[in-house]
């Protein structure tokens, strides 16, 4: 039996997607999530990039999607519907690699060591080259890459991963040469979706600073004009 191609999904999609695969290990007793759940794990303020605002009709829109390709399953159990996600099976890559999509599917581009924290909670990776380890095999699937390496930032010690089931992230685009290659082309789902998560990540930046620096302000008893 062959691995199915897999589609680019929403920002949306991903969403919903990471928030069953984390909650699964985060919070097992609570997991299949009720649609209530999955809408709140989908809107968190922490551990999200981009922080997002769903409805309940936006998030079942997604599931139905998602079920669509066999990611997502809905069980029927007490008063509400659950829903669980396939990730592992549909994908057939090991736990240790559903917990590292699970974390660029809600964070963002990630250093390997950045990602080695983030997952702390879900799976405990013995060191950074672990984590590398599997990030290669992602990106090396022979049924298809599921994470790329982006090229290093300017000033970066460390080059971040992305994940490709939105397809190519915007970082991708940005050399001359990929911007000849993608010449005349639409501009991807993915695309978008990573502009957007670099947007809001700086203005989350920027919100943080203005807290901090209205903290600093109070404590020397001076105005944020002054």
């Amino acid at each position: 039996m062959s691995t199915p191609s897999l589609p680019v999904l929403s920002l949306l999609e991903t969403r919903v997607l990471g928030v069953l695969a984390e909650k699964q290990r985060t919070v097992p007793d609570s997991y299949p999530l009720t649609l209530n759940s999955l809408v709140s794990g989908c809107n968190q303020k922490t551990s999200r990039n981009p922080v997002l605002e769903l409805t309940e009709s936006q998030v079942q829109a997604a599931i139905d999607s998602l079920k669509g390709y066999s990611l997502v399953a809905e069980t029927s159990g007490g008063r509400a519907f659950r829903y669980e996600h396939n990730v592992d099976r549909v994908l057939r890559i090991p736990s240790q690699s559903v917990i590292l999509l699970t974390v660029l599917m809600l964070r963002g581009p990630q250093t390997a060591g950045e990602l080695r924290i983030a997952c702390d909670r879900m799976h405990n990776f013995a060191d950074i080259s672990s984590v590398e380890g599997f990030l290669d095999e992602l990106a090396e699937r022979p049924a298809g890459a599921l994470v790329v390496k982006l090229a290093r930032l300017p000033g970066a010690r460390e080059s971040r991963w992305a994940h490709l089931l939105s397809g190519a992230p915007a970082e991708e685009v940005a050399g001359p040469a990929s911007e000849a290659s993608h010449a005349g082309h639409d501009v991807s789902l993915g695309e978008v979706a990573a502009l957007k998560a670099n947007v809001a990540r700086l203005e989350a930046e920027v919100a943080s600073l203005k807290a901090l620096l209205g903290r600093v302000c109070s404590e020397l008893g001076i105005s944020e004009g002054g």
